[in-house]
């Protein structure tokens, strides 16, 4: 792999609801892309079929991979369809109905028809045993091993495909647990995937940490088949190398981990994509961006700051937005696990047109997907989507979508749209279109505004990273309903994700509960448990194969001013010097302050949880240069497209992203790529930088209806 002489290939493969997207990157920083159809009833046949047509269309051989990275919908799926193994639970006596008493929130204040989602454990597998472990660690009823056998013989009578295990306060002493693990590696048969609470999620919050170690177990039988059966399939094709997976959390891990703790996995395409943006961000000298993601089903949005990601552990699944905040809970199943803190909402190219019973235009969150598809694909879909009204706009080429393999129907896009939409509101076709379009932006504004404004950051301070298939053709109208000046597009936009699976670092991070207030606490207590996590995290990295010396730690706390509800998850960096009590405090006091503008230095902080990040960096391999000199100019070629009422239907030039080296132009323009269209309205300036990014500036204020 490090002979200069040989080829060698990392390979990244994302699935999405509507395609499924693979990046080769080569030694020297080339990148291949293939986009091919997700296959819903067989994931894994889609990745075989796209890896053997770029493998061949490109004259590699499949020893000359090196490197195999893979993010998933499937566990996220199987949560939200309810397509789980048959889970019991195993708890502390009395404790049976925590999955049904959740915690005291509505996520829709005023909905009276409110119901909770049903648990992922029905009350009858929901098993009790005899034991008892207080606050502190202490012992207070030994564990009863009769009621564990009883428990275990239970589960073997009804069929149980997982169990979880999740005892009250294991987090400050797991020997209960431990004991029950003894107990049924002896009597479950193999094939009965068991996960613990104390391996899963070792926090504090009886509630959390059961809803994530059942979230564990209910996709535990059914991402190992998946993943498994991937891996033979690659192996099938003659890639024989290593395989990881991406984490929610934005790091990689082996195949054996993701299998052995799947809940990691739900939001693992997410992920991969805000890693991609951030690195190409802090490459084009922006610190401060927003990410935007959309594809065919779903927009998803997440802000880096300082170059970095932000990161959280609260987290629903199921919500119909899955989002991390604090203000909207109760709609889906909490996983307490480290994530990158994306918003995500029911808006992409597929969504469904619709009208509500007020007669009001909806756009999503239901999904034509892949499968029918957009009525434009002529694939068997018959309501109109987001997709059929931007080709009525003139955005989309219809022989161009994917290079051209995927040929778009504009005679029934449009027919779908003055049939249901235009009929309905009484307006000509590029009016009731465009009002489709608007439509759909507000939603994902909404997306932007989770991660921005509703968090106490203004949008208008940071730049947009437009990718995925549909961000880069929505994604100057969001900037403009939100004030921002600057989009960038980066190269291969359509596969970004995928290309983020190369670019993320292998990562293990271990937790421990700890409690204690900063000015009270013995520093060297919380220095001997930073000490052995990092040690633990370490090893499981070498287990991997990784190199010791190739390492590094980070450091972090979840603190809180003394009788507050939630923690902030605080770094501490140190430059390699000792922890000081001082510090943390300080840290967090600037962390409180940036998320709520405000903070209280003179009140006690105390520690909730120790966490570390162990990570082994990738290799950054730079991709070539553009060529900054002028192309010989040539007469572009012109479509119509629709900009609203004051700009109107105007001759739009239609250009790629090599026909902007060297020059600006000022919109409207429309630049089409394999995997993507950017579309540049009236009032906007478009360029490409050396790294190949396109860069879409507000020219002024003036106006402009996307």
């Amino acid at each position: 792999m490090q002979s200069s002489s040989k080829r060698y290939y990392r390979v990244g493969i994302d699935i999405g609801g509507t395609f499924t997207d693979i990046v080769l990157l080569d030694q020297d920083g080339n990148i291949l892309t293939k986009k091919i159809s997700s296959t819903p009833d067989d994931y894994g046949r889609a990745i075989s079929q796209g890896m053997k047509s770029v493998l061949e269309e490109n004259g590699i051989d499949p020893s000359e991979v090196e490197e195999v990275v893979h993010a998933t919908t499937v566990a996220t799926n199987a949560v939200l369809e309810g397509k789980g193994a048959k889970t019991a639970l195993i708890t502390t006596e009395g404790f049976r109905d925590i999955l049904e008493f959740r915690r005291v929130r509505v996520p829709e204040l005023y909905n009276l028809d409110y119901v909770k989602p049903k648990p992922l454990v029905p009350r009858q597998l929901r098993l009790e045993v005899k034991e008892r472990i207080g606050a502190k660690g202490q012992i207070r009823t030994a564990l009863d091993e009769s009621s564990v056998r009883a428990a275990a013989q239970r589960i073997i009578d009804t069929d149980v495909q997982a169990v979880a295990v999740c005892l009250l306060h294991s987090y400050t002493n797991p020997v209960h647990e431990q004991g029950i693990k003894d107990i049924l590696s002896k009597m479950l048969p193999p094939h009965i995937f068991v996960c613990y609470s104390h391996e899963v999620l070792p926090e504090i919050r009886e509630y959390e940490r059961t809803s994530t170690t059942v979230v564990n177990a209910f996709l535990g039988p059914v991402m190992n088949s998946y993943l498994t059966n991937l891996k033979q399939r690659l192996e099938e094709t003659g890639i024989q190398k290593s395989f990881h997976v991406m984490q929610s959390a934005g790091g990689r891990m082996s195949l054996d981990a993701a299998i052995a703790k799947p809940a990691y996995l739900v939001e693992s395409g997410p992920a991969a994509g805000v890693i991609a943006a951030a690195h190409i961000a802090r490459k084009a000298g922006m610190l401060e961006v927003i990410t935007l993601d959309i594809g065919g089903t779903t927009a998803k949005t997440a802000i880096v700051e300082n170059g970095e990601p932000t990161r959280t552990s609260e987290y629903e699944i199921g919500a119909g937005i899955n989002i991390s905040s604090k203000l909207v809970k109760g709609a889906g199943y909490a996983i307490k696990l480290p994530f990158i803190d994306v918003s995500e909402i029911g808006a992409g190219g597929g969504s469904h047109i619709r009208f509500d019973k007020g007669g009001l235009l909806k756009v999503g969150p239901e999904s034509a997907a892949s499968v029918p598809g957009p009525v434009c694909y002529d694939t068997g879909g018959e309501t109109a989507t987001l997709t059929d009204a931007i080709l009525a706009l003139g955005y989309l080429n219809p022989g161009h979508l994917v290079g051209g393999a995927l040929t778009l129907n504009a005679e029934k896009a449009v027919k779908a749209i003055e049939e249901q939409v235009c009929t309905i509101l009484d307006k000509p076709l590029p009016e009731a279109a465009l009002g489709v379009f608007n439509v759909a932006v507000a939603n994902m504004v909404r997306a932007v505004k989770s991660v921005s404004t509703y968090r106490g950051r203004d949008p208008r301070d940071y730049a947009l990273i437009a990718f995925g298939g549909n961000g880069p053709i929505v994604a100057t109208a969001i900037a403009h309903e939100l004030g921002m000046k600057q989009v960038l597009v980066p190269p291969n936009p359509g596969v970004l994700s995928s290309h983020g699976l190369l670019v993320a670092d292998n990562t293990h991070e271990l937790v421990k509960s700890f409690s204690g207030l900063t000015n009270e606490i013995e520093i060297n207590d919380v220095r001997r448990i930073f000490d052995d996590l990092a040690g633990k995290a370490i090893d499981a990295l070498i287990e991997e194969g990784f190199e010791r010396g190739k390492t590094s730690v980070q450091n972090l706390a979840d603190l809180r001013y003394a009788g507050q509800a939630f923690e902030l998850t605080v770094p501490l960096d140190n430059d390699g010097e000792p922890i000081e009590c001082e510090q943390m405090a300080s840290a967090f006091h600037d962390e409180h302050f940036r998320t709520y503008s405000h903070k209280a230095e003179h009140e006690p902080v105390e520690i909730v949880n120790l966490r570390v990040i162990a990570k082994v960096a990738v290799n950054d391999i730079e991709p070539p240069l553009t060529e900054t000199k002028a192309a010989a100019p040539k007469k572009p070629k012109i479509r119509q497209a629709y900009f609203g009422a004051s700009s109107g239907s105007q001759e739009t030039p239609i250009v790629g992203r090599s026909d902007l080296v060297g020059i600006e132009m000022t919109g409207p323009v429309i630049v089409e790529e394999y995997d993507s269209t950017i579309v540049v309205p009236p009032e906007w300036t478009v360029s490409v930088d050396a790294a190949n990014n396109v860069l879409i500036s507000r020219k002024s204020d003036g106006p402009h209806e996307n």
